[in-house]
């Protein structure tokens, strides 16, 4: 049976532990299909239920991280309350979020948290694969940055706003993202139960997902790797990063005389110059026919929102976000006063200027971080080993809560294939995502638990 056939794994009677994966944009559950086989294999039926969320297949991913969130929570409450009725109560709770999916499955996790599930319900594992948690804004200097910034929020729909950190959810006045972060929220004390809180990062050429978002940190050390010496974990060589010590700058060098760097200068351009002139050829068609399949996605997807926010039974989920309604009341003056500060035109502190954020052992900025975004310097600091990202206020204060709650960090290092967002989970049977056959190995022999 072809793997792409055995992401519908039915649920079995006499197991009490469900494992929940959650696919992520343009995704469907066959993106999945070697994560859950594997999963079955290691895990027979009578310890594991295996479910796939399909709700938000396809373009249904374009509708938002609430609206998906919503979905796949009920998905998993149908089920849950299928197998509690048939006398086979399930006890323990794994879920599984690739990409946009696991921002999906952490506002899941809140909804199931707020109709107390999770009181008679043990959360065991949290995993996210290349999940975006910080968003996706480009944290670079200059126009293209901006273009791509500006140009990728609004094509598509609810979710680019969002990834993009430009909506403002409900009457909070702050992204969702932000509120997701908040430690007073119901999804910050939702994954605070879980057992294990575990995600993989890969440290280069992914383009949906860059390393400082899915790896929740300020700096990026692999920006060049022939500056760092790299440190793989055992058996897991050359793919899995030493979790302790997974890099560290070489020493100082010599600099290369110029005709050295003029001579490898040219070869490059050499080299990339057929690859440039077919993107000055592709590009300009390629974003017409993108614009014009995002416009008609967005308007098919802000229908079905609407459908959505209709829908029978939505009330119960419309639970209250925050602890109270005085930091609900703080929540939305202080994302105002944020938002009003952006608009001043400061994007980034001055070059030679000595406030670059310190960073704590788990590379989250100080709480005294309050200041502009900063800009990428391509010199180390001398608070750091490895330069700060020019992030906004509000992805460092993401970084410095989501750390706080602890996450086991698994950098993963892809060679042989430049598209390592869908190589990591092996989302489809290609030769050249064999090494992603190595980070599940990983996480179902050293991180799942039954």
């Amino acid at each position: 049976m072809e793997e792409s056939e055995r992401t519908s794994i039915d649920p079995q009677r006499n197991a009490d532990h469900l494992c929940v994966l959650v696919h992520g944009l343009w995704g469907n559950p066959n993106h999945l299909a070697y994560l859950a086989t594997h999963l079955r294999e290691k895990h027979p039926e009578d310890k594991l239920n295996i479910l796939v969320a399909k709700s938000n297949s396809g373009s249904y991913t374009y509708d938002g991280i609430e609206t998906g969130g919503e979905r796949v929570t009920q998905e998993i409450e149908t089920l849950l309350q299928e197998l509690e009725k048939d006398g086979a109560p399930i006890k323990k709770l794994s879920i599984i979020g690739y990409s946009l999916g696991g921002l999906i499955a952490r506002y899941a996790n809140g909804l199931l948290h707020s109709k107390g599930w999770f009181d008679k319900i043990e959360p065991v594992n949290f995993t996210t694969f290349a999940t975006p948690h910080l968003g996706v804004r480009t944290p670079l200097r200059g126009y293209h940055s901006q273009l791509w910034n500006a140009f990728g929020s609004r094509t598509l729909s609810a979710s680019g706003r969002q990834l993009f950190t430009i909506d403002t959810f409900r009457d909070t006045n702050r992204p969702i993202l932000s509120v997701l972060a908040d430690p007073d929220s119901i999804f910050m004390r939702a994954l605070s139960l879980f057992k294990h809180r575990t995600l993989y990062a890969n440290i280069i050429n992914d383009r949906s997902a860059p390393y400082y978002t899915t790896a929740i940190t300020p700096t990026d050390p692999f920006v060049d790797l022939d500056a760092v010496n790299i440190r793989y974990l055992g058996s897991y060589s050359p793919v899995i990063l030493d979790p302790d010590h997974p890099v560290a700058p070489k020493p100082a060098q010599d600099p290369q005389s110029f005709y050295t760097r003029l001579s490898s200068s040219g070869q490059g351009l050499l080299y990339r110059l057929p690859l440039y002139t077919a993107l000055i050829a592709l590009i300009p068609v390629a974003t017409v026919a993108w614009t014009i399949n995002s416009s008609i996605q967005s308007f098919r997807s802000n229908k079905r929102i609407q459908l959505h926010e209709q829908g029978a039974g939505l009330d119960a989920y419309r639970i209250p976000l925050l602890t109270s309604s005085s930091d609900t009341a703080r929540s939305a003056m202080s994302g105002a006063f944020r938002r009003m500060n952006s608009t001043q035109g400061h994007d980034y502190l001055p070059e030679s200027s000595d406030e670059e954020p310190e960073t704590t052992g788990n590379g989250a900025a100080p709480d005294n971080v309050d200041g502009a975004p900063l800009e990428l310097k391509r010199t180390t600091s001398r608070k750091a080993e490895f330069p700060t990202l020019a992030l906004s206020d509000e992805q460092f204060e993401m970084i410095r809560h989501l750390d706080g709650v602890g996450w086991k960090k698994n950098l993963v290092h892809i060679h042989n294939h430049r598209h390592t967002h869908a190589a990591i989970i092996v989302r489809t049977p290609k030769p050249g995502f064999e090494e992603g056959k190595v980070v599940v190995r990983y996480w179902l022999d050293e991180e799942f638990e039954i």
